[in-house]
């Protein structure tokens, strides 16, 4: 190596961004995830005694699954191969099994696959590793972003191990930020004067995203002023180099379905406080406004029903709104008729009687219409016996007891109203009404 090449490989390490100059190289340096790496938890184990298995590593970006997995290779004496969904094909799969298969027969060498964003891989390409990995002659660790239950083939998950890499905590991210202040591979070679706060403002606004925090402090540190060759750092710079705090949400990813999942059951709850806050997460992400009120339609009839049928009348009126004039006013609309439906009483009751139903329709021959209901107006209708004997309620008051259901069915109770707010007064006017059918 010449003095061009020792100038070159420094002139390269200073490019790298921050968040790989600093990156973990060591289990001891490595931050979070003690739900996974605390002493004496399995993965930690299994990567100290060099004993890995195929695994997937699933988690939100910056969150130390590449880090992890560089480290496993650090720690192996498997030959580690690093691979990234995105470029990658199929030749370069079968030329990796092929060098695998030639390390076992020969040295009785393992091959760990780092397989990055796994779940950009198509099935037939997922598939093509399924042989390698089932024999044993390649430890698959992928790391995704997704769900892997929804991304990756299921014979895959069957062979692999999941570990759920979580968020990491404001306190973390700060760990890390200073960190890097002090790390000679870092800025530990500059002088620099920062507010407390600034640590703060980043680990909030990164949402336990490490790369993203260590970015904008890198951002920070170039842009900033110096004064006697110091650089100095403060909120206000913080603030410009980091300008809107990142939001955890992809509307086709799986915090998509985890988000609506948690707004229906905060309004399921009655929880209005918390379905207004994945409300706002949701609009702040950029989610659609008409599909935000078709869940609150839907929700209205399943989760709330008879109970206050006012329900269905604000939540469609909400979709209305949306349709007619489309955000940002349409976000009032939406939090009205989500606050609504998280306040008003809850019954189920509707939902149920359809289903039951429908079982019975789908499973059970029934015994026909009974001919009192059947269609009378038309020429030889009564010959057939149609509409003979039926009782028309409003020329007994509104109501006279008669049969409607099928004889195979006529004893069947499918509907089962609550005793919450409204169904409780329909609840006693039907048991009223049908003294031999009490619900």
């Amino acid at each position: 190596m010449d003095l061009f090449d020792i100038a070159n490989q420094k002139n390269n390490t200073n490019l790298k961004p921050l968040a790989e100059r600093v990156r973990p190289e060591t289990l001891e340096e490595y931050i979070g995830q003690q739900h996974l790496l605390a002493k004496d938890k399995m993965l930690y184990r299994a990567i100290v005694t060099d004993n890995i298995s195929s695994a997937i590593f699933y988690g939100p970006p910056g969150v130390g699954k590449t880090t992890l997995a560089r480290i496993i290779a650090s720690q192996t004496k498997a030959n580690f191969i690093e691979l990234s969904a995105v470029t990658a094909g199929t030749s370069d799969i079968k030329k990796i099994v092929q060098e695998a298969e030639t390390n076992l027969k020969l040295y009785s060498r393992k091959t760990i696959l780092f397989l990055d964003e796994v779940h950009r891989f198509s099935k037939a390409q997922q598939d093509s590793l399924l042989p390698s990995v089932e024999k044993g002659v390649i430890i698959l660790i992928g790391a995704t972003t997704e769900n892997p239950y929804f991304e990756v083939n299921n014979a895959l998950l069957s062979r692999s191990m999941i570990f759920e890499l979580k968020a990491l905590t404001d306190s973390d991210v700060i760990k890390a930020l200073k960190n890097a202040i002090k790390n000679p591979k870092g800025f530990g070679n500059l002088s620099i004067d920062i507010e407390e706060e600034v640590f703060n403002y980043f680990a909030v606004h990164s949402n336990g995203d490490i790369r993203k925090a260590l970015n904008a402090l890198d951002m920070a540190v170039k842009t900033s002023k110096k004064i006697n060759n110091k650089i100095i750092i403060t909120v206000e710079d913080a603030k410009e180099c980091i300008q809107r705090k990142m939001s955890l949400y992809d509307k086709n990813g799986d915090n998509h379905y985890d988000t609506i999942s948690a707004f229906i059951k905060s309004m399921r709850g009655s929880d209005p406080d918390a379905a207004v806050f994945y409300l706002a997460k949701m609009l702040d992400a950029g989610e659609d406004p008409v599909f935000i009120a078709r869940r609150i339609v839907i929700f209205a009839s399943e989760d709330i029903g008879n109970a206050d049928p006012m329900a269905l009348v604000v939540a469609t009126s909400a979709m209305t709104a949306c349709h007619m004039i489309g955000m940002p006013e349409c976000r009032i609309n939406l939090s009205q008729a989500a606050i609504y439906a998280a306040c008003a009483p809850k019954s189920n009751a509707s939902y149920n009687a359809i289903d039951s139903a429908l079982e019975e329709v789908r499973k059970h021959r029934d015994s026909g219409i009974p001919p009192h209901l059947m269609d009378a107006h038309y020429k030889g209708a009564s010959s057939l016996g149609h509409g003979t004997g039926y009782l028309y309620p409003h020329a007994f008051g509104g109501f006279i007891e008669q049969q409607y259901l099928p004889d195979s069915h006529k004893n069947n109770i499918y509907y089962k109203p609550t005793q919450n707010g409204m169904e409780a007064r329909i609840k006693d006017r039907l048991n009223k009404l049908w003294k031999d059918k009490q619900r």
